[in-house]
């Protein structure tokens, strides 16, 4: 690999972006810099009798009102339709033709790559339990399997049942786009889509592509995904206060929000941007990531996982923490997550640690899981944008072992040209980037 300093720059020019403030980038930072939430009851299933029965849902969504070619992808799953709409916005803003025959934008289809940081699809719920119910044999308290197997397969649809696989919303984004570049999707949990956008610089840097379509997707609101997160005690059971129950950093915190969505970023060689003549929105200049190595639910007490890639995306990126003027949180609204989170940023910012705004968007939109990290990352670029930091919202019960500068409630005017984005994931995934203001320095 050639040296850092002859790599090329790696820009960002399209955001899309869908979740449950709105279903593009600026209705979203408008929600967000209102302090608006996105949570409310569960209305995508009955869970008027499960420990949580709100979530953070995306809203008046028509799949085929974003994508013309709509058929191609009709029996996609409701994650799939998300991260569809998300490219066709950021494509449209990075001037990426799609559902054309022949592009005249510039980009050799060859070298436009796609990397998702997606999760596991979900099944027909309804269908698959009914089907399961029916062919329970209590004479012999087993299954019947062949008879689960003749149910399911008149009422299910077998091209549908292929979207719980993680890779399918990126195979849907090269249907849609004509990507035949590299083509990548990690499940990494809550860190995924932050890994997604990172190795797809990397990829850039290395020459394997151009042009990388990265971010990630993931819906998670459905019987099975509630149950597991209610078992492990990390969602919110608020069920009185949907809208104030996420509450990062706040000493009443307990537990996060479920929500769903996709975020995208089109990620681009300078040199191709420049050629294109498109808008570069900011730059990514590093990228850390690291495990725990610890437990499966559990960060490690010291923050080891945290503080390791923090700091090997500052190396990276050829920066200190000095130069960071903001950092979007991971942010959850649990006990351990925020507590280490906060020692992570003590360790690494030292003296600036109390000094820098940090906050979390998780505490608006809730916990979009894969997508998180993306759907945060673009918030980011939009601080650079605008000179303004999302808040911590509902932060109204200060916790005295967190003493940092979480943004509570109100939106601040600041200048950003350095921001940092961490995401961590079940299993101890930690994934950090770093973005900043475009400067054309050649």
């Amino acid at each position: 690999m050639a040296e850092k300093d002859t790599m090329q720059r790696v820009v960002i020019t399209g955001m899309g972006l869908v979740c449950p403030l709105g279903n593009d980038v600026e209705t979203t930072w408008r929600a967000m810099l209102a302090g608006k939430s996105g949570m409310a009851k569960t209305t995508v299933f009955d869970a008027s009798t499960f420990p949580s029965t709100f979530d953070a849902e995306v809203k008046e969504f028509d799949p085929a009102k974003y994508v013309k070619s709509w058929e191609l992808h009709k029996h996609s799953a409701r994650a799939s339709g998300f991260v569809l709409a998300a490219a066709v916005e950021a494509c449209r803003q990075a001037r990426i033709d799609i559902e054309t025959s022949r592009p005249t934008d510039g980009v050799d289809r060859a070298r436009l790559g796609v990397y998702l940081g997606a999760g596991e699809g979900a099944v027909d719920s309804d269908v698959f339990f009914a089907a399961l119910a029916q062919a329970w044999d209590p004479a012999k308290n087993q299954m019947d399997w062949l008879k689960w197997a003749e149910i399911a397969s008149g009422r299910m649809d077998a091209m549908r049942e292929l979207e719980q696989e993680p890779n399918m919303p990126a195979a849907h984004l090269a249907m849609l786009t004509g990507a035949r570049g590299p083509m990548r999707s990690c499940l990494t949990a809550c860190a995924a889509s932050t890994q997604a956008v990172g190795e797809a610089m990397m990829l850039i840097r290395r020459g394997d592509a151009d042009v990388i379509i990265a971010g990630g997707v993931h819906s998670m609101i459905h019987p099975l995904g509630l149950t597991g997160f209610n078992r492990l005690t990390a969602l919110s059971t608020r069920n009185d206060s949907p809208q104030t129950a996420s509450r990062p950093f706040s000493a009443n915190r307990e537990g996060f929000v479920l929500g769903e969505g996709a975020a995208i970023l089109i990620l681009e060689f300078l040199s191709s941007a420049k050629k294109r003549g498109v808008q570069i929105l900011a730059e990514v200049i590093g990228y850390g990531s690291s495990s725990d190595a610890f437990r499966v639910t559990d960060m490690h007490e010291e923050a080891r996982g945290p503080i390791q890639a923090m700091t090997a995306a500052l190396a990276d990126a050829g920066i200190t923490y000095k130069d960071v003027d903001y950092i979007s949180t991971h942010g959850t609204s649990t006990i351990e997550n925020d507590l280490i989170e906060t020692k992570a940023i003590r360790a690494v910012f030292k003296d600036k640690a109390k000094s820098i705004p940090v906050s979390s968007a998780k505490s608006m939109f809730g916990h979009l899981i894969g997508a998180a990290g993306a759907a945060e990352l673009i918030t980011c670029v939009l601080a650079i944008r605008d000179g303004i930091v999302p808040p911590t919202m509902n932060l109204t019960e200060p916790d005295p072992q967190l003493d940092l500068d979480y943004v509570p409630n109100t939106p601040r005017r600041c200048g950003v040209d350095v921001a940092m984005k961490e995401s961590f994931g079940f299993g101890g995934q930690n994934n950090v980037v770093i973005v900043r203001r475009y400067k054309d320095t050649d």
